[in-house]
């Protein structure tokens, strides 16, 4: 069979992300894409080149002038899919992908007329590819969790604090252990949700990002051999930092990769979170606490056709798998490097767009899931009604108030294993040894009015 060369909605895409979530994955495509690797590449070249001809211990480079900076700047600003396509021609003929990031600018720059082979010999001065890949990989992360990651855990969060305000008052059942228990309301379940991923995309806002720039085993060997006497880790780091990036400068020939182990584990703990909420709402949905909103033409099943199914949070479940079980490997690979260099972490370092992709895919799958579903009080107030057992901790606890000291033993012969009707409970109320009014006030008490704080903190988040 011969693949067809024009496959504009990605049919012979190998990866989903490719093809069947090409257009959710889209928002990433300029952060982790093979063309935005070499943008970034592209641009640390370039800043490297002006840093070092600000620097006054390189005396053999001058600032550059206008037109060679000018150009420089416009490459970075503007740089294309030609560009990038320039540069994968360059890598077929040298085999390098770095260095063809070099031979693309020197061919850039040779169109300026003050361009000098004496500037030429500065590009990719006294640096291993290393020191441009860390620094890429550590911009690319950078850029893609300020401006794709953190906004999209933003959005559901919101989403779901404003669901956690408008079903604040839903008194519903509580399931521990899959066993009826103490109620809580739908807002509140949705609110502990929201905290949750607050405080986990806080975390993972902070995570430092490193970089490097000095050589190939980390000493600035070739670096001090061309001028002894510059202030080298002050150069290096001035330029790591120019960046927006945090210097180390104990590495091998790679930069650890320690940091990018903490970002994959900030994000396994934010998928965590999400994971379990979709499970919840799917539950949610089984129990006919949420009715998805059925959307005109859409098919619930191809031979049911009363069904709307909670495909959504499915969806989102799969993709949560995929994303955690190679952010975890990313996490554990990545760090680990035999001697001074070994060159196994450069094809998985490719896999983090893989891992982040899976992972927007399931919070965008997770917020089109919310965004379907309505509450139905009804099929929730049957089940408060048919438990009124869920009371006997709130009689044995006013009970202990009052100094009754078997009053967990007798609740516990009164409802376990039991049939527990409201006027079993209302009986057992007006026998206890209690003030009239605390005995009033039991009386009153019925499971959709047993949810303590619930509302007030779904209100609050």
């Amino acid at each position: 069979m011969t693949s067809n060369p024009v496959d504009p909605v990605g049919l012979t895409a190998l990866s989903p992300l490719d093809g069947r979530y090409a257009s959710k994955a889209e928002p990433l495509r300029d952060y982790l894409s093979e063309s935005a690797l070499i943008r970034y590449r592209t641009l640390v070249e370039v800043r490297w080149l002006q840093h070092l001809a600000n620097e006054a211990d390189i005396q053999e480079l001058e600032p550059l002038d206008s037109p060679i900076n000018d150009t420089l700047n416009h490459l970075v600003d503007n740089f294309n899919l030609e560009d990038a396509r320039r540069v994968k021609a360059l890598e077929a003929e040298t085999n390098h992908d770095v260095k063809a990031i070099e031979y693309f600018l020197r061919e850039k720059l040779s169109a300026v007329s003050s361009f000098s082979p004496k500037l030429g010999a500065f590009l990719h001065f006294a640096c291993t590819s290393e020191d441009i890949n860390n620094l890429s990989y550590a911009l690319m992360l950078r850029d893609a969790r300020q401006l794709v990651l953190l906004p999209g855990i933003k959005a559901l969060t919101d989403d779901l604090k404003t669901l956690a305000h408008e079903f604040a008052d839903i008194a519903m059942l509580s399931r521990t252990h899959g066993q009826p228990a103490s109620p809580t309301t739908l807002g509140k379940e949705l609110a502990n949700f929201a905290h949750r991923l607050l405080r986990q995309s806080d975390s993972f806002s902070t995570v430092e990002i490193f970089g490097k720039c000095n050589g190939a085993v980390g000493n600035f060997n070739a670096h001090v051999a061309a001028y002894p006497d510059a202030a080298w880790i002050r150069i290096s780091n001035q330029f790591v930092e120019s960046l927006d990036l945090s210097p180390t400068n104990y590495t091998a020939q790679i930069e650890s990769h320690d940091w990018i182990a903490e970002y994959c584990h900030a994000l396994v703990r934010i998928n965590t979170i999400l994971l379990d909420l979709c499970r919840d709402l799917w539950g949610y949905v089984s129990l006919g606490y949420f009715r998805s909103r059925a959307v005109a033409g859409e098919i619930g099943s191809s031979t049911m056709p009363h069904k709307v199914n909670p495909i959504e949070f499915e969806n989102a479940e799969g993709n949560l798998g995929v994303a955690n079980a190679l952010l975890a490997f990313l996490a554990e690979k990545l760090p680990q490097s035999r001697w001074q260099r070994d060159l196994s972490d450069s094809t998985v370092l490719r896999n983090l767009a893989v891992a982040l992709g899976h992972g927007l895919i399931a919070a965008e799958s997770c917020r089109h899931g919310m965004g379907k579903l309505e509450a139905n009080q009804l099929r929730i107030q049957e089940d408060l009604n048919s438990c009124p057992e869920v009371l006997s901790e709130a009689v044995q606890t006013v009970m202990r108030r009052y100094g009754i000291t078997d009053a967990y033993e007798q609740l516990k012969t009164l409802t376990r294993g039991q049939k527990v009707t409201p006027e079993t409970l209302a009986n057992f109320i007006a026998g206890l040894d209690i003030p009239e009014e605390a005995r009033t006030q039991l009386l009153a008490l019925t499971p959709e009015k047993y949810v303590g704080l619930a509302s007030k903190l779904a209100r609050k988040i």
